[in-house]
């Protein structure tokens, strides 16, 4: 009887265990760890102190960059999260400016997550119509610009009225350009990756012509005006906490991607282009259309995330080179595997990291680059599972749903 339990025991292990090793989540888990793990190690091989300790000894050496390492990512939790005594502590005291100080970091790491999210989704809803758009970074300097156009150029409206009036002026902003490469690659063939790119270029001059040229503050060079104040968007504390009502909205969006894509007649349509274009054609789906119409919504998309950073976080314009945002979206709809709901996470892991950054390279003196290794270490992963796979012996994943994984060149494989 006894043997006939244990027996029962270690075949619902052994199905469980096959059933972890199968699962894409745990690969992506796996990725993530061994990016972690190997950007430890880069970090530990450029710092002075570790070859000093290696001198006197090897076991020296050892002991010294797992200090390091642990250092280096305590640092980078406490600039992400904050420091969780901290936060009970002030919690129970009551204290509102304690409170302020001990969860700062933590709802600033949110606030840096909001535009990744939305840029994010703009990204996967692209991959999974099977178009690269590359050009997120631009429409989401568009959508800022004239989101902030709209901010300062209304005056007397209502907040009800003025803050939605300019997110969809730069809504409209973003979704123009990724109107225009969508419709060059419907209509004449080419390529978006190239299109996408040129836009951006375009975005970028054009945006900083607009802020040294016609939208420039009278009284301050290289900077716009600042919107009025009734185009700010609600936040949830006082200064300096800058949480504002653009992370709801950033999760609705999300959640809303992933119903139309997996719940709708149309969201089948673009994983069904995605898939194979030629094969809809036949099955009477509107390719062209499709395509124009993806990459128009991901354009607006991005452009609400400019927006929704000048309307909720900057208020103004000033002249700068790039906020990264849109071209780390491309790795965050990778790792999500081009699903909204991932997004949501994979969206926070990036943008805690690039929170925590910061205390981090104060802590350690690493510079924050190193943030840009891990995340390239954790693509590199995930864009090889094989390599996961092989390393930690797992068995490959069942075949899974309509999910377009796209190459660099735009293609699927």
């Amino acid at each position: 009887m006894k043997e006939n339990k244990f027996s029962k025991i270690n075949n619902f292990l052994k199905i469980f265990l096959e059933e972890v090793s199968r699962s894409s989540l745990t690969y992506i888990i796996l990725a993530v760890f061994t990016g972690l793990v190997l950007g430890g190690i880069i970090a530990a091989a450029t710092t002075q102190d570790i070859y000093e300790a290696f001198d006197e000894s090897f076991i020296g050496g050892i002991s010294a960059s797992l200090k390091f390492i642990w250092k280096t990512y305590s640092s980078l939790f406490l600039g992400s999260f904050g420091n969780p005594s901290k936060m009970v502590s002030s919690l129970f005291s009551g204290d509102k400016a304690a409170m302020r100080t001990a969860f700062k970091p933590f709802l600033e790491s949110l606030v840096v997550t909001t535009p990744y999210l939305l840029t994010g989704v703009a990204i996967a809803l692209g991959f999974q119509a099977g178009v690269f758009n590359i050009g997120g970074e631009g429409q989401l300097f568009m959508g800022s610009i004239m989101a902030g156009w709209a901010g300062w150029t209304f005056k007397g409206l209502p907040p009800i009225v003025h803050v939605p009036l300019a997110l969809l002026i730069g809504i409209l902003a973003g979704a123009l350009w990724g109107f225009i490469p969508g419709w060059l690659k419907a209509k004449t063939g080419s390529h978006e990756v190239i299109n996408t790119i040129m836009m951006n270029y375009i975005a970028f001059n054009l945006s900083q012509y607009l802020i040294v040229g016609p939208f420039q503050d009278p009284n301050e060079s290289f900077k716009t005006r600042f919107i009025e104040e009734s185009a700010h968007l609600y936040r949830f504390f006082e200064d300096p906490l800058r949480l504002n009502i653009g992370i709801l909205i950033a999760i609705v969006v999300a959640v809303l991607a992933w119903y139309v894509l997996y719940k709708t007649t149309w969201g089948f349509e673009i994983r069904i282009v995605g898939l194979n274009p030629k094969a809809s054609k036949y099955a009477g789906v509107n390719s062209s259309l499709i395509t124009i119409l993806s990459l128009t919504i991901s354009g607006a998309i991005a452009g609400l995330a400019g927006s929704v950073e000048m309307l909720g976080v900057n208020f103004r314009a000033v002249q700068s080179l790039t906020t990264g945002y849109g071209f780390d979206a491309i790795a965050i709809a990778l790792l999500a595997k081009n699903n909204p709901l991932m997004v949501i996470i994979t969206a926070m892991l990036f943008g805690f990291m690039r929170q925590g950054s910061r205390v981090m390279q104060i802590n350690t003196g690493i510079p924050i680059d190193i943030i840009s290794i891990l995340q390239a270490f954790i693509l590199f992963f995930i864009a090889a599972p094989a390599i996961i796979r092989t390393i930690y012996r797992l068995k490959e994943p069942k075949q899974g749903d309509l999910t377009p994984q796209m190459t660099g060149s735009g293609e699927k494989i």
